[in-house]
């Protein structure tokens, strides 16, 4: 074995090398999945890759180029501009760099990009010059462009199951080059999965740690927790802790401590995070679990929200520690949470019940004739501005689907 080959991580090395040997995603992939079809049909469209970190949005961009014959470039937004974007536009154009006169172009952490980099790939995606693939660990709704989403298919790219996992571990012990003359055996797979935080390069990158330190031939939950233990408490805002965290932070907000939720915020900062990232949790958790017991919570949030966005790092760290506290120290209320729970589940059970006549439009007299409207009281004519009348369907009538928390605000 080479040097080279020697020097190339576990991740890479077992990367697979059609779609047949890939692991996980099958509402995409599987004899059904959305990709399956376009490839079927040869009809590739534009398209973003949405899910957390290792598990395959890189690898599947490249092994839809290779289904499809189609040449694949890559770029990645942390260290490309506009000036980088439009030169791989402009040889893609011109069939300089590509074979194929419909290249695939992977933009990996697109969310990264500016408005303006983003701007910058619309009249190639949409001339068909390039075809875009994206990756993003964030909410493509939040970090790309309208006019960028409209022209791509979103798609979704689950968490691995323990099962896709233990697989993988499993692959590479059998079949890597490095590792299958070790003769090791997987007895326990807990602290490496537990480790991985469901990240697959994350966890063949222990994998590899585990099998070149230990001198064990079977590798066990005791012998990964001894290697891996000091790297455990670190905070890798792009693996498993990014995750962890945040959980902790706002389950620290929620139940109203305040030591807690500035802890766990410092320690986002120290790693790091996007701001634009804690504010935008900070204000879900606003509307999700304060709401209307105290509806500032909401304002604030925004605010704290559109701070992040325009001063960044490390102006906004006040104005988040602000919010972070006065949002753990507001009463708490999730009714709207609840509330539209409930909407949504009867919506679901009654999808076609039809608007009771005395509440529907007459524009013509036409539908005037057929009683719409008849009946209706309009509240404004009667005294405090309110009259009893049904606003539900007939099959709804006496549901209670908002039921106020336990707060002089929502009681009175």
């Amino acid at each position: 074995m080479s040097e080279l080959q020697s020097s190339i991580p576990l991740p890479e090395r077992m990367r697979p090398k059609s779609l047949e040997d890939f692991v996980g995603q099958s509402h995409l992939i599987g004899p059904k999945g959305a990709i399956t079809q376009a490839l079927q049909q040869g009809i590739i469209p534009s398209m973003i890759f949405w899910g957390p970190p290792g598990v395959g949005k890189t690898t599947l961009a490249q092994l839809i180029a290779e289904k499809s014959e189609r040449s694949f470039q890559t770029l990645s937004a942390i260290n490309s501009g506009v000036k980088d974007v439009r030169a791989v536009i402009d040889r893609a154009r011109s069939g300089g760099m590509f074979a194929s006169s419909s290249p695939i172009l992977f933009i990996d952490e697109i969310h990264r990009f500016s408005k303006s980099q983003q701007d910058s790939l619309l009249g190639a995606v949409e001339k068909g010059w390039i075809t875009l693939i994206g990756a993003t660990t964030e909410n493509p709704s939040f970090e790309v462009i309208s006019a960028l989403r409209s022209r791509c298919q979103i798609y979704v790219l689950k968490q691995l199951e323990k099962s896709d996992l233990v697989e993988l571990l499993e692959r590479a012990l059998k079949h890597d080059a490095q590792l299958k003359p070790k003769s090791l055996k997987l007895k326990e797979s807990d602290a490496l999965l537990l480790y991985s935080g469901g990240d697959a390069r994350r966890m063949l990158n222990a994998l590899e740690l585990v099998a070149n330190t230990s001198k064990q031939k079977e590798i066990t939950n005791a012998v990964c927790k001894e290697i891996l233990q000091e790297r455990l408490a670190d905070y890798d805002k792009g693996g498993e802790q990014h995750y962890d965290i945040i959980s902790a932070f706002i389950k620290s907000i929620r139940g109203s401590d305040a030591d807690a939720s500035m802890y766990w915020l410092a320690r986002m900062m120290r790693g790091g995070e996007d701001p634009k990232f804690i504010a935008r949790r900070l204000l879900i958790l606003a509307s999700e679990d304060i709401g209307l017991v105290n509806p500032t919570a909401m304002v604030l949030a925004n605010t704290c929200f559109q701070a992040a966005q325009a001063i960044g790092y490390p102006e906004c760290e006040l104005t988040l520690a602000q919010t972070t506290l006065y949002l753990a120290k507001s009463q708490k209320s999730n009714s709207a949470y609840t509330a539209l729970g409930r909407a949504k589940k009867l919506a679901e059970e009654f999808p076609s019940e039809g608007v009771p006549l005395h509440l529907r439009n007459a524009p013509s007299e036409l539908m005037k004739d057929l009683d719409y409207g008849k009946d209706y009281k309009y509240p404004h004519d009667y005294p405090g501005n309110w009259v009893e009348q049904s606003y539900l369907p007939k099959a709804l009538l006496g549901k209670q689907i908002y039921k106020p928390g336990k707060n002089k605000r929502e009681e009175s």
